[in-house]
């Protein structure tokens, strides 16, 4: 059950598929199918998708038994071959690109360092880097900015009544892992310890204190409160704003605050805002160079998204997989939420080979390998990671998949063999392992009907989230020297993965749960929370929102109080962008052609004049 696949690729009431009669056993004689169906505007794989029952004769028996597989009616996908377009002479970055590039770069390190630190405009400055996506380009800038920034407020009481400003020191210098007390926003409550009625108007004020306070910590009372006052007060006042760029930022922070959205999808947004904010020539700059930077990274992604297609395409997985989900683009959209920087080009394209041959796992778990199959393909797994020599064992329906995962562990080692890491396939290896054996223990909770308590589900759900897989995995494929210490923290499960696994679990638990009880299926964790409790599904809900903000203030206290030589910053924001991928991949997000995934994918990584052409045919 894997959180990142099945929140963005389920699609309800479509009919399944038919199996490929070379990923059966071999005594499996003969396919019955069903039902077939077909829609218009589909191709291949879409027109010829079956709903199958497997008839079973034993060779060494007359009798004949029924195989019932947990069809999952997984939808195509919906790109098809749109990214073989991408070709490298249509993604090259040209001398000009280049050139321009790095002298507005030059142009707008200068404009940082020569604002003092302790101004409005440094403060302003660094958030509009931050929410267009290219304070990548001055992290050194931006710390020592920060840091004497954090210097100053604790050499000298915050005497500002500014409540914008307050707020907008506050979530810069919490971001940056500097601990500044929430105390700072006392002076904006009465004697009775609530906010001040006379902010309500301050419509820029209540917008950042509302941002800022998603970086609360446990214990943070005036954080929950001003939860609590500031998007009442933002949703009333909100429509009346003449400021239309105002207007904006505070629909899009009440839809998707800044701490919880991905990075790249807020560059996004944020560009097209602030390109309806009346000008100025700091802002001008900036803006142009916010633009091209996009558009540059944008073409080193889609240069990927083209190399990719032509690998998944050559492999011909889509066809022989036909049990499992189809989601090349989708798989390297969540890479791209991990870290879009253009410097992480190859490993993403490697963890994007990785996600997609776990969906090829993950459905053959899920939805079509029996018990009585699972048990030596698992044990294949956990005894010999993925040794060729193992695939002796493994049950004829399943050796397709076993060789699949060979092959990947193979070509990850050969790249740790050339780059001179091998002792990181240790790492990636131990956790697709400890991966198998937690997808086979929620195996062997549907095969027994067992539905666990929920602190039985979490933990072994945290795992099947592939959040622990992804990161170390992800981890072991960026070029930065990375210490074994790093490493074995992270095998050991510290506070911030398993609350950005958490998160992701039942972020996933409480969009999907509906569906996937459609079919034979493990419980989720409504389920076993409304067995456990004796609660209702209304009850359910709120414990797993309640855990989703506890996990939250979980991943915000680790990033504070870890230690920066103990572990590197770059490691814990990993973590932090999987936790806000559970708010982007969602259930039923291709329920319709106008979903929020597929819009968000356009956006990100199809330039504007290509998205208003496929808009006006219909090319995806």
């Amino acid at each position: 059950m894997v959180t990142f696949s099945i929140s963005c690729c389920q699609l309800g009431n479509i009919q399944s598929m038919v199996w490929s009669s070379h990923f059966l056993p071999k005594n499996y004689s003969k396919l019955t199918i069903k039902h077939t169906y077909s829609y218009a505007n589909s191709t291949g794989r879409e027109k010829n998708m079956s709903a199958a029952m497997v008839d079973s004769t034993s060779s060494s028996s007359s009798s004949t038994t029924n195989t019932e597989r947990p069809l999952a009616n997984f939808h195509s996908s919906i790109w098809r071959d749109y990214f073989l377009s991408y070709t490298p002479q249509l993604t090259e970055i040209t001398r000009q690109e280049r050139v321009e590039l790095e002298e507005l770069k030059e142009k707008v390190r200068q404009m940082l360092v020569e604002i003092p630190d302790n101004s409005t405009q440094k403060l302003e400055l660094i958030d509009t880097f931050q929410r267009l996506g290219v304070a990548y380009h001055f992290k050194n800038e931006i710390k020592t900015s920060i840091q004497n920034i954090f210097n100053a407020s604790q050499q000298s009481e915050n005497e500002d009544d500014n409540l914008y400003l307050v707020a907008l020191c506050f979530r810069l210098l919490r971001q940056q892992r500097h601990y500044m007390s929430s105390d700072v926003f006392k002076k904006f409550t009465n004697k009775d310890g609530k906010f001040k009625e006379t902010l309500i108007k301050d419509v820029q004020g209540l917008l950042s204190l509302y941002e800022a306070a998603h970086l609360r910590v446990h214990g943070e009372e005036i954080l929950e409160q001003a939860l609590s006052f500031t998007p009442t007060n933002l949703e009333s006042m909100g429509p009346k704003l003449s400021n239309s760029s105002l207007k904006a930022q505070v629909n899009e922070a009440l839809n998707q605050p800044i701490h919880t959205n991905l990075p790249r999808v807020t560059a996004r947004k944020y560009i097209s805002m602030y390109e309806n904010i009346e000008s100025h020539n700091n802002l001008d700059l900036v803006l142009k160079f916010a633009k091209l930077d996009f558009n540059i990274v944008q073409k080193v992604h889609q240069r990927e998204l083209g190399e990719l297609t032509r690998w998944w395409k050559d492999l011909n997985f889509a066809e022989q997989f036909l049990y499992a989900r189809d989601r090349l683009v989708e798989c390297h959209f969540y890479t791209v939420g991990i870290y879009f920087e253009p410097q992480y080009s190859r490993a993403r394209e490697m963890m994007t080979k990785v996600l997609t041959i776990y969906t090829v796992i993950d459905g053959t778990y899920d939805a079509y390998a029996t018990y009585d199959e699972l048990v030596p393909f698992t044990d294949a797994i956990d005894r010999c990671g993925c040794n060729i020599n193992a695939i002796g064992s493994v049950p004829p329906s399943l050796k397709p998949t076993y060789q699949a995962l060979v092959d990947l562990y193979t070509q990850i080692e050969e790249k740790f063999i050339m780059e001179g890491k091998l002792d990181r396939l240790y790492y990636a290896k131990y956790e697709m392992k400890k991966l198998a054996r937690a997808f086979f223990k929620e195996a062997e909770w549907l095969n027994a009907g067992y539905i666990p308590n929920c602190e039985e589900y979490m933990k072994n759900g945290n795992v099947t989230t592939t959040c622990m897989m992804v990161a170390t995995t992800c981890l072991s494929f960026m070029e930065e020297s990375i210490a074994k210490e790093t490493f074995e923290w992270m095998m050991n499960e510290p506070s911030i993965l398993r609350a950005s696994s958490a998160i992701n679990r039942l972020k996933g638990d409480c969009i999907g749960h509906n569906l996937e009880q459609q079919r034979k299926h493990i419980a989720s964790f409504i389920e076993c929370y409304m067995k456990e409790f004796r609660g209702s599904k209304q009850d359910a809900y709120a414990e797993a929102q309640k855990r989703i903000t506890n996990a939250w203030k979980d991943m915000n206290k680790d990033f504070l109080c870890s230690t920066h030589d103990e572990v590197p910053t770059f490691v814990l924001e990993l973590v932090i962008n999987i936790a806000r991928l559970a708010y982007i991949f969602e259930e039923n997000d291709f329920a319709s052609a106008k979903a929020n995934l597929k819009t968000r994918l356009r956006c990100c990584l199809l330039n504007l004049s290509m998205f208003e052409d496929i808009l006006e045919h219909n090319l995806v």
